[in-house]
């Protein structure tokens, strides 16, 4: 019953879409990958809104029901709503009925299985299509890395140009990315955008962007990490397609705002700085997280790695790669929550030499940092929600409380399934 109505409100979607393509002319941004989709979408769209006007979600719509709602700007009530659902279509009919105010409309386009992808082009017509990465996601699904491959590079079926992120794209599937198309990267010098420089300054990070190794442009930007910067790298591309100035540029990349879940800096207890990166966990961010950790300077650091969900058949390699890479050079205490994590990722920190603690809810482990943060320290928290939900340890570490409107998942709707969950009342 609840995939004919999905489907059913999809197709009506669909075509309400595809009516407002044939009648008005603007330009459709979609951002794909594995990693990284969200925080992409965000900094085009708010580096676009310098020069135009760009209808955006600024939460994570980004499956076939939800996206067309992106064009029209509505919110996504239940799909047992008929009557929600009938004022949207009436409304999205009015608007139909009028000119269209935006210039840009910038798309997430997600998927947790085949097809998903390219499922998208029964409505959706890309001018640009931004591949953040192609990583293990959603293994129980995909069964394969090939399969992964193909459906991220679905996109392609329906996007005019592409511009992808080399340095989470396996160099053996270049072949299959279309002539014509954009790389860009922090690691690779040979992309065609290509970050360079990088150091942290009182403004957070600066670096130059070179463009066919030649410096184009410096920026700077309040960021934790270099990992971010692959966001802003990717709107710094799609601002130049779209013409606009270098100053312009440049001036708009202070619009790039923090998002929740997604190496967020929080003030922490004992003067501790928390880098909250709770919305998802995958390998290849988990990866990138550490090397980041590594890379601070600190009196103390403490990792806290939840179970990476729905990696399927290597789910047990990958977080045992996961604890390889738990460095007690660089990390004073790693603490895992869920099975996964606790069973496999901890037992390969530990055979590396790392202190670990093994929680199986988050809100022991937020009970047990609090006595265990020294001043000064950084806390680096991840984790997939379902048996994680890694956030509520942050919650229990935050220096003022009233931070947690600034994590993610604080809806009555997820405070409930947390409580029922882990058997919290």
């Amino acid at each position: 019953m609840k995939q004919i109505l999905k489907n059913t409100v999809a197709s009506i979607l669909g075509w309400q879409v595809r009516r407002l393509r044939k009648k008005t002319s603007f330009i459709t941004i979609g951002v794909v990958g594995s990693i990284g989709k969200t925080n992409t979408k965000l900094a085009i769209a708010e580096v676009l809104e310098k020069k135009f006007k760009v209808q955006y979600q600024s939460g994570n719509y980004n499956d076939i029901v939800s996206v067309p709602l992106i064009y029209f700007g509505h919110s996504l009530p239940s799909l047992f709503s008929p009557v929600a659902w009938l004022k949207i279509f009436i409304s999205n009919e009015k608007i139909l009925g009028k000119a269209y105010p935006y210039d840009i409309v910038v798309l997430e386009l997600g998927t947790d299985g085949p097809g998903q992808i390219n499922a998208f082009s029964k409505y959706v017509s890309l001018d640009y299509a931004v591949i953040t990465a192609i990583t293990p996601e959603h293994m129980e699904y995909f069964e394969t890395m090939e399969a992964v491959v193909q459906e991220e590079l679905s996109i392609k079926n329906f996007a005019k140009k592409l511009i992808y992120n080399t340095d989470y794209i396996d160099a053996a599937y270049y072949n299959q990315i279309a002539e014509g198309s954009v790389s860009y990267a922090i690691k690779n010098v040979d992309a065609d955008f290509h970050l360079a420089n990088i150091y942290h300054s009182a403004q957070g990070l600066e670096a130059d962007v070179k463009y066919e190794k030649e410096i184009l442009l410096h920026f700077a930007h309040e960021v934790v990490s270099s990992i971010q910067l692959y966001s802003v790298l990717a709107a710094i591309i799609v601002a130049r397609e779209l013409e606009m100035k270098t100053t312009e540029i440049i001036a708009s990349i202070a619009n790039i705002r923090p998002v929740s879940g997604r190496l967020r800096r929080l003030r922490g207890i004992n003067n501790s700085t928390i880098i909250d990166d709770t919305y998802n966990s995958s390998p290849a961010a988990v990866e990138a997280g550490l090397e980041m950790l590594y890379k601070l300077q600190a009196s103390q650091k403490i990792a806290i790695l939840g179970s990476m969900n729905e990696l399927g058949s290597m789910s047990a390699d990958a977080h045992t790669e996961i604890g390889k890479l738990c460095d007690p050079k660089h990390l004073d205490l790693l603490v895992t929550i869920g099975a996964e994590a606790n069973k496999y990722t901890a037992s390969a920190a530990e055979a590396s030499g790392c202190t670990v603690k093994k929680f199986d809810d988050p809100y022991a482990a937020g009970e047990y940092l609090q006595s265990q943060i020294k001043g000064e320290a950084i806390i680096f928290a991840k984790g997939s929600q379902n048996g994680v939900f890694a956030e509520e340890v942050i919650k229990l570490l935050l220096a003022d409380p009233e931070d947690a409107n600034k994590l993610v998942r604080q809806s009555p709707y997820w405070m409930q399934r947390k409580k029922k969950g882990f058997n919290k009342g």
